[in-house]
């Protein structure tokens, strides 16, 4: 028996940059992001008969492999050569789907990681992120960027280029415990209620890229300037930065935004916060604050009744919890 847990991530700055529309043609892509508390965890056991058994929001039993409905199990067995005398649970710490916190890349991350070690192999954070876009991207034809995947298995706080090879350079921000702590306590997620599907905005914005060349340019360099104010621990500088990645964001296509995102989002900046944004794509989820921590309830309330989701900044990629019979 293998268990993974894998991060959640969010992302400061720079999203959007990482799809290959804009990087492979456009001087590459950069995104400066973090892991934090919530976490996918993945169990592989082996079966004793040649059936598999797989567990998500539904269970699926199946003779073979081609008879799996779960894209990304099918896909992350096929590339691991697991194809058959398999069981695979999947739990989530958040609704796997429209949360905006890369979900979706998480469980294939942590789903290779579990599928190697079941098969005595160890892969490090690198392969790992590189498999999981191989099979978002490339295999199952998402419109996906590559942030999430290279989070979820590097964890920390990283700054990421996007070469326009498909090449991916990560430096993990120098940041201490303390300062990783205080920028914990910067933190906010406000669950909006809205879930949505993050394909088909990105696949918008895709298509628009030629249109959006000057405001993607612009976020790409606000990637840099992210990595900078954490490096300073300069928080107020890190939510202007976050303020003006939104701004720019909700402009790129529609549907990113709406009236409810717009009036919560001024709630909270009226109630305190430097800045924020909405997690992932857009179009719904959890909205990101930056905030002073004195601020957090005068916030909450400013937002009521939307859940605020407290989390902290993991150190910690994609990891083997346990190997056992």
């Amino acid at each position: 028996m293998i268990i993974t847990r894998t991060p959640l991530r969010i992302s400061f700055a720079g999203g959007g940059t990482d799809l290959p529309s804009f990087y492979r043609d456009h001087g590459g892509g950069a995104v400066t992001s973090a892991a934090i508390d919530r976490y996918v965890h993945v169990l592989v056991n082996e079966k004793f008969d040649r059936s598999i058994r797989v567990a998500y929001s539904r269970t699926e039993n199946v003779g073979h492999l081609e008879e799996l409905q779960h894209g990304i199990v099918k896909e992350a067995m096929r590339l691991t050569g697991v194809s058959d005398s398999v069981e695979v649970h999947t739990i989530a710490d958040i609704p796997s789907e429209g949360t905006g916190l890369g979900s979706s890349s998480t469980l294939t991350v942590g789903l290779l990681n579990a599928l190697h070690a079941f098969r005595g192999v160890l892969k490090g954070p690198a392969e790992l992120a590189e498999e999981a876009c191989q099979i978002e991207i490339d295999r199952l034809g998402g419109a996906l960027g590559r942030q999430d995947d290279y989070i979820a298995a590097f964890g920390g706080v990283q700054h990421f280029q996007f070469q326009p090879d498909d090449s991916v350079r990560a430096f993990p921000i120098p940041i201490s415990r303390t300062h990783r702590e205080a920028l914990s306590d910067h933190l906010s997620l406000f669950y909006t209620g809205i879930t949505r599907r993050a394909e088909g905005i990105l696949k918008s914005q895709s298509e628009r890229t030629q249109l959006n060349l000057e405001s993607l340019g612009r976020m790409r360099t606000l990637a840099t300037e992210a990595r900078d104010a954490i490096v300073r621990t300069d928080w107020a500088a890190l939510g202007a930065t976050l303020d003006e990645g939104w701004q720019l964001k909700r402009q790129l296509v529609q549907g990113i935004t709406s009236t409810e995102i717009d009036r919560f989002y001024t709630a909270a900046k009226a109630a305190g916060a430097y800045g924020g944004k909405i997690t992932g794509a857009g179009g719904g989820g959890f909205l990101l604050l930056l905030h002073p921590p004195e601020s957090s309830h005068k916030i909450a309330a400013a937002l009521s009744p939307l859940q605020r989701l407290s989390v902290r900044i993991t150190p910690e990629g994609s990891r083997i919890l346990f190997v056992g019979r």
